[in-house]
């Protein structure tokens, strides 16, 4: 047995910041009641050495994992579908191997196989694909390989919500009234459902991060969102067995680390907030969970302790419990795997969960005891999820390159969870996720600003992403103030999802037009005679450049002054009309990435930001003009400004289809549920895509009578392709008439 275990582990973690005072910490060290006994050894477990590690994931999770690996003097094994073979996970690892089509990260045999060749001892499964899968946990230990996991009975109990409830109840785990049977008729599950009263949750039994899960609201939706949460778990887990449970008001979701180990010890470290979703998915995560008494949060932590002690757990594993307003909570589900929000955890009680699954998948115990995390925990982080997704479209994924990528500086309070880098492209057939930003501070109100301040130097170009919202999300008053529960997003509606801007600031404008000015080349902006149509020898020539921000359009007229000064003059859509500045400044290459540094002096105050300019692109279907995208240092969102297109280009671009059912997103048709001819009403469910693993309907947006379908099941679509084409009735029944006239004309 190693006896410098615990030292080695936590070195790294040196530089977290001591304090004693009350303010450091979020409850009193001297914890009197424990969930676990202090660690045990058990003589008979035999202990094992992994020298090599193959990682079947893909993205940050992977890159992640090999991190720590390689920390530890472990080589590590790549695995990568053909999509994925410059992917940053690939770049990272020893050794990498092309498991096929984009589907390979569920070949349980070929990804066996390849940890036999490459003479890998052990497999993390990370989480997702078949980090849950009991058949691969099982077919690894029949292989001679460790899974670094749970025990794959842990994982089918676990992963069967009906059947992990009844062994909740057993240990004394307080559980939801639902119903959990086998009778999976519709009119079963809509009885017991009318039973337990509306609303009502209805969720995949072997479902996970959001997916097969959807609330109905009345009977009279019942039915079709039932119908949708299946074909989702069939999608997702290949199982479309449901149970029904009440659905709790105002809900928050707590859940609780834990881990085990084979020697019979198991320990938590502690709860962290998820309560604000969207789709049922995390958007931003926390810990300690915000106003949980500490008596809530011993008592969750001990029912954490009893739930994995139930099913023999070893590993890491997460607690999930739904928790009411009056912090009465209930077992969720149990996630058998190491979550996403992982960081956060580990921020706050200086450890590493992935070295300790290495460790414990050797047949170590658990590192530290109950007392030793307690006393060690402190502080307060967050988590906020990057995506590629739009917002303000229904939060819908994107896909594509990331043209421009730059991140917050990484310091020992400030941690960037990422797979993918500049130039890389995000794929419309995995999660689009692209990083995850982790912050800790010594209490919530220093990390939270530390998250804002983060969030402003997150810079990404060439995909719409949820940084905009993830900043208002972390300002609101009632976030700040930890009013937090599953419902928040939709409460908060119109403060964090607000009306276009109909008039920008001139200073704004300003200042784009100043790194416009300074990013030409020198001879444009030096010879008068090519730029500047109303030239005259010794008189300072006006130029004038057009912006667009949104809806908005402004004009700013430039004369040059003096000593590299400018006088500009804003027109249009702006907030003021005082409009007349001095201004000047620089524009500094940054080093370490694409971006620019520019420093902006107007009427004696000066400001920085970053700025990325991005030159325009012509497509088949629209085309994009020049951009420049600028960052303030303060915190304040991002603004994109557009430079008007040629006109033969705009005339082009908008030429397109409008008013017809287009793909929201890179995508696969799973199903069309109209036919041509076929009268359809706004709202009614046209086609069914499958997008970033999630089921996406896409409805008619008006009354009309479909004129022709463009797409049929299983066919790959991009962003904006027309789906099925829509006419009014009217015009519909003209068309019809004029074709019978002509089929029955007879020339005389």
């Amino acid at each position: 047995m190693l006896q410098i275990t615990r030292t080695a582990i936590f070195s790294r973690f040196r530089w977290r910041r001591i304090c004693n005072s009350a303010e450091c910490v979020y409850f009193v060290p001297n914890y009197r009641r424990y969930s676990s006994q202090p660690v045990e050894i058990n003589e008979n477990v035999k202990e094992t050495q992994i020298s090599k590690l193959l990682i079947a994931n893909r993205g940050e999770i992977a890159c992640r994992v090999m991190k720590t690996a390689k920390n530890m003097g472990i080589s590590t094994v790549a695995v990568y579908s053909e999509v994925d073979r410059s992917q940053m996970h690939v770049q990272m690892a020893d050794e990498a191997f092309c498991i096929g089509d984009e589907q390979g990260y569920l070949w349980m045999d070929g990804i066996l196989n390849v940890a036999k060749y490459s003479g890998a001892e052990a497999i993390h499964p990370g989480y997702g694909f078949l980090s849950e899968n009991a058949e691969f946990a099982e077919l690894c230990s029949s292989n001679g390989v460790i899974f670094v996991g749970p025990p794959p009975s842990a994982i089918r109990d676990m992963g069967i919500k009906s059947t992990s409830k009844r062994i909740m109840s057993a240990a004394n785990v307080p559980i939801i009234e639902g119903y959990h049977g086998d009778e999976q008729s519709d009119s079963r599950l809509l009885e017991e459902a009318d039973r337990i009263g509306f609303p009502v949750m209805i969720k995949a039994v072997r479902g996970g991060g959001g997916k097969g899960m959807r609330i109905a609201t009345s009977r009279d939706v019942f039915l079709e969102q039932l119908s949708s949460a299946r074909s989702e778990g069939i999608k997702s887990f290949g199982d479309d067995v449901m149970l029904v449970e009440k659905y709790v008001d105002r809900p928050r979701h707590v859940e609780v680390q834990v881990f085990g180990d084979h020697h019979g010890n198991a320990v938590h470290l502690f709860e962290r907030d998820c309560s604000v979703q969207r789709r049922h998915q995390k958007v931003i995560e926390e810990s300690p969970a915000p106003g949980i008494s500490l008596c809530t949060r011993t008592n969750l932590g001990e029912a954490a302790v009893r739930a994995a002690r139930a099913v023999g757990y070893v590993g890491a594993g997460t607690v999930e419990f739904v928790m009411d307003p009056q912090q009465n909570f209930y077992f969720m589900e149990m996630n058998t795997r190491l979550q996403v929000e992982h960081p956060v955890t580990e921020m706050v009680t200086g450890t590493d969960l992935v070295e300790w699954q290495l460790l414990v998948a050797q047949g170590h115990p658990i590192p530290s005891t109950q007392q030793e995390i307690c006393d060690r925990t402190q502080g307060h982080a967050f988590e906020a999820r990057i995506y590629a997704e739009d917002p303000d479209d229904d939060f819908m994924p994107r896909a594509g390159p990331l043209t421009h990528l730059s991140a917050p500086k990484v310091t020992p309070n400030t941690r960037v969870e990422t797979g993918v880098r500049q130039g890389d492209v995000v794929s419309h057939y995995y999660d689009p996720m692209i990083a995850k930003l982790v912050v800790w501070g010594k209490d919530r109100g220093s990390a939270l600003r530390g998250l804002v301040r983060g969030l402003g130097e997150y810079s990404v170009v060439g995909l719409d992403t949820n940084i905009k919202f993830l900043q208002r999300l972390a300002l609101h008053p009632s976030f700040k103030a930890g009013d937090v529960h599953t419902g928040f997003i939709e409460q908060h509606n119109e403060a964090l999802f607000p009306n276009k801007p109909t008039k920008i600031s001139p200073h704004a404008a300003c200042r784009a037009a100043l790194g416009y000015l300074l990013l030409e080349e020198t001879p444009n902006t030096q010879d008068p005679f090519v730029e500047c149509s109303n030239f005259q020898v010794n008189i300072p020539s006006p130029r004038t450049i057009e912006l667009t921000v949104g809806d908005c359009d402004v004009i700013v007229v430039i004369t040059p002054l003096s000593d590299g000064k400018y006088s500009m003059n804003v027109n249009g859509d702006v907030t003021n009309e005082n409009n007349d500045m001095i201004v000047s400044g620089s524009l500094t290459k940054d080093i370490m990435t694409s971006s620019m540094n520019l420093k902006t002096t107007i009427d004696d105050i000066t400001t920085s930001e970053k700025m990325v300019f991005i030159p325009g692109e012509s497509h088949v279907r629209f085309s994009d003009p020049d951009s420049i995208h600028l960052y303030p240092t303060n915190g304040d969102e991002s603004l994109k400004f557009s430079l008007p297109l040629p006109k033969y280009l705009s005339e082009f671009a908008a030429s397109g289809v409008s008013g017809d059912p287009l793909a929201p997103m890179v995508g696969e048709i799973q199903e069309v549920l109209v036919t041509p001819g076929e009268e359809v009403a706004q709202g009614q469910p046209l086609v069914v895509m499958i997008a970033m693993k999630m089921e996406y309907t896409i409805r008619s947006p008006r009354d009309g009578v479909v004129k022709s379908v463009h797409i049929a099941a299983e066919d790959i679509v991009a962003r904006f392709d027309v789906l099925v084409k829509l006419v009014p009735e009217e015009e519909e029944k003209s068309y019809s008439t004029s074709v019978v006239d002509y089929l029955c004309y007879v020339p005389s």
